[in-house]
């Protein structure tokens, strides 16, 4: 039996995810990503190129905005937590405190500190290898602190009374030297190959603003920190992002014209800049141009809903609460076009983070593929 062809038009609603008012239709899967049955589905990787997109709107040092289409909902979500969990990073893990004397309790504190994002030469940290703390002898770099994977960076802070503050000063900030303690009082202590791996672009936190104690004349804090590369599976530290989210593109289909006061009602629907006014064009309006409903004639100069830019919509479903719009709009969402969100927490920045992922997903595919070879021998 030949497979079946199906046509274009059912390919397109394959695709959509319907939206309805108190219903979501078409969301099941098939047992595999693309196969459906009776069809000829069989994977090919130009097939696979062909359909592959990546279309970055935004890209930030900090902040990426990118669509990833063709790929199956499992694909996306594993680069999504790949980002959160397993792309390593550098965070301050062991705290050695010489003295406190701030409020602050010394467990306080570490924690704190361990929060402290850090930054450095993004080719010097690619090069980094993880610690393995153990309690056995072992002479393997891996469980050895080396210049290679542990961080030195020192927190000595003492505040003091501010002898040229004025008499009738207030604030903390003003009477005293070093009231608050700032993650720019960071020093970076470079140890062998790191004065030349991070030479331009020292070991050090993202911002120098992030207040970690408050001290008054007499207390101080000396501290001596070690950063090592960690993953956020193991800790939410060695996250390398804020967020790591995406969602499905929305769709919005006017099927019949929506005028005059129901425009500018249905545009209040959505979120700004979702949906657009137009002016009935006399050639509508006459029933000459290229689309030709009767519902434009003697129109002209009225107010159209237009579809401006579904990225913004948020899907709220409000439009179909209306009796006026009831069989003119219909929503959904695209099953294989996922919109990313990627907010770096600052050591890499967002675009790199996504190929840092794609990566650590081949070294998992190739693991995969060898289990599978002993497997059969």
């Amino acid at each position: 039996m030949a497979p079946i062809q199906p046509s274009q038009d059912s390919l397109d609603r394959r695709k959509l995810v319907g939206i309805n008012a108190e219903t979501v239709t078409n969301i099941t899967s098939t047992d595999f990503p693309g196969h459906h049955a009776g069809e000829d589905n069989s994977w090919s990787l130009d097939k696979f190129k062909q359909n592959l997109k990546i279309i970055f709107h935004q890209n930030q040092t900090h902040d990426a905005v990118f669509s990833l289409v063709g790929v199956d909902a499992s694909i996306a979500n594993a680069f999504r937590r790949i980002l959160l969990a397993e792309v390593p990073t550098l965070a301050i893990e062991k705290v050695y405190v010489q003295n406190n004397t701030s409020v602050i309790a010394d467990e306080v504190l570490a924690h704190r500190l361990g929060l402290v994002p850090l930054k450095g030469d993004v080719e010097g940290m690619k090069k980094l290898v993880p610690f393995i703390e153990t309690d056995a002898d072992s002479d393997s770099k891996l469980t050895q602190r080396t210049d290679v994977n542990t961080f030195v960076l020192s927190l000595i802070v003492r505040c003091e009374r501010n002898p040229s503050a004025d008499k009738n000063a207030t604030e903390p900030e003003d009477k005293y030297i070093n009231s608050s303690v700032y993650s720019g009082h960071f020093k970076f202590i470079p140890e062998g190959i790191q004065k030349e791996r991070f030479d331009e672009v020292p070991i050090g936190p993202v911002s120098d603003k992030i207040l970690l104690a408050k001290l008054r004349p007499g207390q101080e804090i000396d501290i001596i920190t070690h950063a090592h590369m960690g993953k956020g599976g193991d800790h939410a530290k060695f996250s390398p992002v804020a967020t790591a989210t995406y969602r499905l593109l929305p769709t919005i289909t006017i099927t019949r014209p929506i005028l005059g006061d129901d425009a500018y009602k249905f545009q209040k629907c959505f979120p700004d800049g979702v949906i657009a006014l137009e002016r009935v064009t006399a050639a509508e309006s006459e029933g000459s141009a290229e689309i030709n409903d009767p519902a434009y004639y003697g129109r002209q100069g009225d107010e159209k809903a237009v579809v401006a830019d579904v990225m913004r919509d948020t899907v709220s479903r409000e439009c179909l609460r209306h009796d006026e719009f009831k069989g003119k709009v219909k929503l959904g969402r695209v099953q294989d076009h996922f919109i990313f969100s990627v907010e770096s927490t600052g050591q890499f920045p967002s675009d790199d983070l996504f190929l840092q992922s794609v990566d650590i997903l081949k070294k998992k595919a190739k693991r995969l593929l060898k289990a599978l070879d002993e497997i059969e021998k």
